[in-house]
């Protein structure tokens, strides 16, 4: 009984731990590592020097979750090199998704609570995402435009059901996220760094 029961564990266990999230675009930081998803930026702490352009409005990230549910918020820092979770501010509400899959979700700077974004900018995006295990956390590096042909190339979409890239709206397949995600959260940075801390903090059964 014990033996079954172990491996019973054991397999919860493996389908907890495999279950990751990895942005798409823009382009995260550095290869993608499940090891240091729970850590700051993925565990890369320098900015790289390859931004890719993002527009100031209208624009959105893209992603693969492997959570049936899943809760996530962006966070915005214009330092030169930020490295650590005190260098960021939430600019959305948390929102959550159902489904699995590639998903588009909407990212307005223009209707954020981060103001005084200029075009030629250079700011550092932080997602930190959620599906039940423990708070991940994924960066990118991009480049402020108001020119939103600079994502006219990238396929929005999300799982089944396809979305215009111009206007940056998406909803999840099978399900849907909760609106207002250019909206100002009560949360802060502080709460931020406090997740980070209690993503790390072993559960015991």
């Amino acid at each position: 009984m014990k033996t079954i029961l172990s491996a019973f564990v054991l397999l919860i266990s493996t389908v907890v731990v495999n279950a990751h999230f990895q942005i798409s675009f823009p382009p995260p930081r550095g290869r993608f590592v499940e090891d240091n998803e729970p850590n700051f930026c993925d565990g890369y702490t320098n900015v790289t020097t390859n931004r890719t352009q993002f527009p100031l409005t209208g624009g959105f990230i893209t992603l693969n979750s492997e959570h049936p549910q899943w809760s996530a918020a962006f966070y915005i820092s214009n330092s030169s090199n930020p490295n650590s979770f005190n260098d960021f501010t939430q600019v959305n509400s948390f929102f959550q998704v159902s489904g699995e899959g590639g998903f588009c979700i909407p990212l307005n700077f223009a209707t954020s609570n981060f103001t005084g974004l200029q075009n030629g900018e250079n700011v550092t995006i932080q997602m930190l995402f959620n599906g039940g295990d423990g708070n991940l956390f994924q960066c990118a590096d991009v480049t402020l435009t108001d020119n939103n042909s600079s994502i006219s190339s990238v396929s929005c979409s999300n799982a089944t059901q396809s979305t215009n890239s111009s206007s940056g709206s998406g909803s999840g397949s099978g399900g849907s996220g909760s609106g207002a995600l250019g909206l100002a959260s009560s949360f802060d940075v502080k709460l931020l760094g406090f997740l980070a801390l209690v993503s790390l903090v072993p559960c015991f059964m």
